[in-house]
């Protein structure tokens, strides 16, 4: 097999998953018995699990994911927890706008972002270089948009921008000008020899698989990850209690980490006066208390048994009770 060749595996490795920074998470959200806490990213329950495990037979899990696959998992985790579970089939923006219209108060908002193991692992739904399948790539399979759709009918000065600006593409413009040049393309084999040959051949390996960066970015694209997590992030926030609520996200992407960082700062900034006043006359005062003044990385260990972990960041915010 070639270096830019790609595999060809007819099943799936969903057993792979395995939750990241889990131990941390559940150090600084700290669930308690008789809780009611959402999972905006339920994925295959990793830690999911070790909430409910937390909330005992009086609390109440939501679990939210937008991947129908996930049910298998969410019934598998009611069937071995004895805390209450509820699943809702939606984004997680859609589901947290769902939950508060509904008036739900929670005391724990959690959401793992990106790409699950299991998804990334099923070869047939074309998140990965590594397998050939159809271009696709949707986490909801009854979107319309999906990897192919992108990659066959959006302008070249598009294409590079989505490479450039959720992949941090160097080559983002070459990129895109030999993927217009290669239309129609139907396969991630076929994407990624685009993407090879596109690269210099000095820099083709310099970062790892040069098809590493392009597939990130157009599956950001397709799934709105961005636009999704700047509607969810508000929404999470409104959702919790007032004086307990945790708020926590993990990140694999500068781009949501950023976001994370800016909303949750921007909560636990207290005085907005102009530097100089001799006294506050705004009044403003912080309605968050980070819990990580610093993101939150693995540990040496955790990368070396999961690489997949690497780039993943966390934080965590308590919502603090406001006076009126």
């Amino acid at each position: 097999m070639s270096a830019t060749a790609v595999a060809t595996i007819p099943y799936d490795m969903t057993a792979s998953h395995v939750p990241v920074l889990a131990g941390e998470l559940i150090d600084l959200t700290d669930p308690q018995p008789g809780e009611v806490a959402v999972d905006c990213t339920f994925g295959a329950g990793g830690h999911a699990r070790l909430v409910a495990e937390r909330l005992g037979p009086h609390g109440l899990l939501v679990c939210i994911d937008r991947d129908p696959t996930t049910r298998k998992h969410f019934d598998a985790l009611a069937a071995e927890v004895d805390c209450q579970l509820r699943y809702v089939r939606a984004s997680f923006a859609e589901g947290l706008e769902l939950l508060g219209e509904e008036g739900l108060t929670a005391d724990l908002v959690y959401a793992d972002l990106g790409l699950s193991s299991m998804q990334v692992d099923t070869w047939g739904r074309g998140f990965a270089y590594a397998y050939d399948a159809p271009l696709d790539m949707r986490m909801d399979p009854e979107q319309e948009l999906d990897a192919r759709e992108l990659v066959n009918t959006w302008d070249e000065r598009d294409l590079a921008r989505v490479l450039r600006d959720l992949g941090d593409e160097r080559h983002a413009g070459r990129i895109a000008r030999a993927v217009v040049a290669a239309r129609p393309l139907d396969t991630t084999a076929q994407l990624v020899e685009v993407i090879t040959r596109a690269i210099p051949a000095a820099a083709r390996f310099a970062g790892g698989h040069p098809a590493k960066r392009t597939f990130q970015a157009l599956r950001m694209a397709v799934n709105d990850e961005l636009g999704q997590l700047d509607a969810a992030l508000p929404l999470a926030w409104e959702l919790l209690r007032p004086g307990t609520g945790r708020f926590a996200g993990i990140s694999f992407h500068s781009g949501e980490d950023r976001r994370v960082k800016r909303f949750l700062a921007a909560r636990a900034q207290g005085c907005i006066c102009p530097p100089g006043l001799p006294v506050c006359r705004c009044g403003h005062e912080p309605e968050a208390e980070l819990l990580t003044r610093r993101s939150i990385a693995p540990t040496p260990g955790e990368v070396a048994a999961n690489p997949r972990s690497a780039s993943a960041r966390l934080r965590v915010a308590r919502k603090l009770e406001v006076a009126a």
